[in-house]
């Protein structure tokens, strides 16, 4: 890339991060083509699709590309892809994989989540790279409690708003842990690499550290706020017919005599991503602080990542 291009680039995104603290009744008319109405603006951010790659084993795969953004552009497909775990794909599955082209497949899960759930099954030559972002204990406190059979015990951990308060405390650790934070921060690198082709990184359910993960990168390329918290609950809708079944089969095995309260651990909730954003806030300020101080992301790597990334 030539200095002048880095230089462009540099502004784009420094435009781009400063469209991204206004308040968001200044978007419209920050955003390019002000004289557009917004009514035709709204039209359009809802006629994005979110592009989920079909799989049996597993319900959450799905690539970012496609959101436009408050600079004009839009995010390139076939680049970036989120996912769940990958430990339960078919050899069918393993085929549509290959036909992504991934160069690098992330795992941001921790070993006892492997243990439990098994590595990834992935494409002749490709090697997942284990990238562990802490679930502050949770996935073995979903195994002690589902273990103990116990509907006593299952309520007094997970019920009484105990499980939702655990997500956000979850959420908070994304921002706050400087172990998590070098994780998110060296997959973003990557992703920001010219020479790094097509990535994939994904967790359990792919909602949540990957959810987080999606948020800040669609934040970085200037895509609105608001697109990228629809793309965050979305996991939702991919996930729930799977998480239905898996209750019903808890309670039918005799081992959950009330399954919902798997419910605010399966979800994910606007409430979740506030808790992360709130405390991204208080320890740095702004999303801008964030990306800078707090992943320490220099101007260069945003340009580049804006580069690659936006048309």
């Amino acid at each position: 890339m030539s200095r002048a291009r880095i230089r462009l680039a540099t502004a784009a995104v420094a435009a781009a991060l400063a469209i991204g603290t206004l308040p968001a009744s200044a978007y419209a008319a920050a955003a390019p083509g002000a004289g557009v109405s917004a009514r035709h603006h709204q039209h359009q951010q809802q006629a994005e699709t979110i592009r989920q790659i079909p799989l049996q084993g597993a319900v959450n795969v799905r690539d970012i590309g496609g959101y436009r953004t408050w600079t004009g552009g839009k995010v390139r497909q076939g680049l970036v892809y989120r996912s769940d775990a990958l430990s339960k794909l078919t050899d069918a599955d393993v085929t549509t994989v290959s036909g992504l082209g991934l160069t690098k497949v992330v795992d941001f899960r921790i070993p006892m989540e492997l243990q439990y759930d098994g590595a990834d099954r992935l494409p002749t030559g490709l090697s997942p790279t284990a990238r562990p972002v802490s679930d502050l204990g949770l996935y073995g406190t979903l195994v002690g409690a589902i273990s103990s059979g116990d509907p006593v015990t299952q309520e007094q951990m997970l019920g009484g708003g105990r499980a939702e308060a655990y997500m956000r405390d979850i959420y908070r650790t994304f921002v706050s842990s400087p172990e998590n934070r070098a994780q998110f921060a060296a997959t973003l690198r990557e992703i920001a690499n010219g020479r790094q082709g097509p990535v994939l990184y994904h967790c359990t359910s792919g909602k949540d550290r990957t959810g987080w993960m999606s948020y800040v990168l669609l934040r970085a390329l200037a895509v609105p706020e608001e697109t990228a918290e629809r793309d965050y609950l979305a996991s939702n809708t991919f996930r729930a017919a799977y998480d239905a079944r898996l209750r019903a089969g808890l309670k039918q095995s005799g081992r959950m005599q009330n399954p919902d309260l798997l419910i605010p651990l399966q979800e994910v909730r606007q409430d979740y991503l506030d808790a992360a954003t709130t405390q991204m806030e208080a320890d740095y300020g702004s999303f801008y602080g964030y990306l800078t101080q707090g992943l320490g992301l220099d101007l260069r790597t945003l340009a580049k990542l804006q580069d690659k990334m936006v048309r």
